[in-house]
């Protein structure tokens, strides 16, 4: 009865502000920051891509990766010696918790990652719609055309009356295990596994070599990936979509979530993850793993790079296998992509750093990071652990099998997926009462 009566609270606070229609606007608008501010000016990028001669700076935010922004930014003053570009890095937490305030300020960055809030930020013109540059410049030659139309926020172009398009892609990305190789050799661990069954017995054969089995970052998007990581496996992907596209009707609270948040408490019960893991935040982890202090990382194709560097070819890397040998492969991804917002004051100059990611030169610097350039066919064939994960996304893209990560599902999911997953790894939520909270957050925004 408490439940029910919960969510009934939250669909009555989301009916008070359709209901203050009657009322001053404004009511609601300051509920929700930067809500309120005005549209800035033009929503589209110019049709020239000409950049205007003088000195430039362009300032660059972002959340993912800074290594390999780093790389990009340095190429791209080499062939622009005019521009500069000011790298502004926030954590991810941080970063998606902000967004809408940084972006409808009057400092917002010229360039921003795209993140979730992004649709509604372009939808209301706070991010210029790069339709023209996308034809000014020929990206459908450089980018296939689905990875563009990712970023379309499901409008059309005002400017080219074709697909809007909201960013760039600079890399794909893709979640799943790490493994140190020589760790796993002293637990009798002979490669990766075949099923979630398998990659069990293989955690407790690490644990029984007094070995920590599973480094998990969870003090920020760590444990979310092991939660969404065992979540793919278990529940049909159609299902998943419907319930992060905001399909009327769609649910998380299935008997399929329910098996992957008790895995995440059964593990957590077993000694599997490290100490403090809720304490750890994920760069933290992937630096621990690098050291030799787990046999396995949960954590995503931004850190291979690092990886590579510093252990060489004794890390290995795999998507989180399925119930049986024979399932699809299925793993969170999305690109990590770059908006221009409508503030800037350059747009051709922005323009012509998005287009500078569609280059070889990007590419390679894109690969050399562990991402999955959008044009695969333009730089060299990676090796090592660079090759293991291009080949696991390789067959989740062949499978149809790369999802969003779930805290697209909603503005504010972020804040209740991450804290749910920590109180299940410490054991201190049952997991009807966590997916009931992603539920509650899911109905309280699809509901406005």
């Amino acid at each position: 009865m408490m439940e029910r009566t919960h969510r009934v609270r939250r669909r009555v606070a989301a009916t008070v502000c359709a209901a203050a229609l009657v009322l001053p606007l404004t009511a609601c608008d300051a509920l929700t920051p930067g809500s309120a501010a005005a549209v800035p000016g033009p929503r589209s990028v110019p049709s020239s891509t000409a950049v205007p001669d003088g000195d430039i700076t362009l300032r660059l935010q972002f959340a993912d990766a800074p290594l390999m922004v780093d790389a990009l930014i340095a190429a791209f003053e080499k062939g622009h010696p005019n521009i500069s570009v000011e790298p502004q890095y926030k954590t991810f937490s941080d970063y998606v918790q902000n967004l809408k305030l940084t972006m409808t300020s009057d400092t917002a960055p010229d360039i921003a990652q795209y993140a979730v809030g992004m649709t509604d930020l372009a939808a209301d013109g706070h991010i210029l719609d790069l339709a023209p540059y996308r034809e000014a410049y020929g990206w459908d030659k450089a980018i296939p055309p689905v990875s563009l139309d990712q970023l379309t926020a499901g409008q059309t172009s005002e400017a080219t009356g074709g697909r809007a398009l909201f960013g760039v892609p600079a890399g794909l990305s893709m979640t799943g295990i790490y493994y140190n190789k020589e760790l796993a050799k002293k637990a009798g661990i002979d490669g990766p596994p075949r099923t979630v069954a398998e990659f069990e017995d293989q955690l407790a054969a690490a644990k029984d070599a007094d070995l920590t089995p599973l480094g998990v970052g969870a003090l920020d998007s760590g444990g979310l990936h092991l939660w969404a990581a065992l979540l793919n496996q278990l529940m049909p992907t159609d299902d998943y979509w419907d319930w992060v596209n905001g399909t009327k009707g769609a649910t998380i609270e299935t008997p399929a979530a329910v098996t992957a948040s008790k895995l995440v408490i059964d593990w957590g019960r077993k000694g599997y993850y490290n100490d403090s893991a809720n304490g750890t935040a994920q760069v933290d982890s992937t630096a621990q793993f690098a050291k030799g202090d787990s046999v396995f990382l949960i954590n995503g194709n931004w850190a291979a790079g690092q990886l590579a560097t510093v252990m060489g070819d004794n890390v290995g890397f795999f998507p989180m296998p399925g119930e049986d040998a024979s399932a699809p492969t299925v793993a969170s991804g999305f690109s990590v992509s770059y908006a221009v917002a409508s503030r800037t004051e350059h747009p051709e100059a922005a323009g012509a750093f998005l287009d500078f990611l569609t280059t070889p030169e990007a590419g390679q610097i894109i690969s050399d990071n562990g991402f999955m350039p959008p044009n695969p066919d333009a730089v060299k064939k990676p090796e090592g652990v660079l090759a293991d994960i291009a080949e696991g996304h390789r067959r989740a893209v062949a499978d149809d099998g790369i999802t969003t990560f779930p805290d697209f599902a909603a503005p504010a999911m972020l804040d209740r997926l991450r804290s749910g997953v920590q109180k299940l790894i410490a054991n201190r939520i049952d997991p009807s009462d966590y997916l009931d909270s992603l539920q509650d957050e899911w109905e309280e925004h699809h509901a406005e």
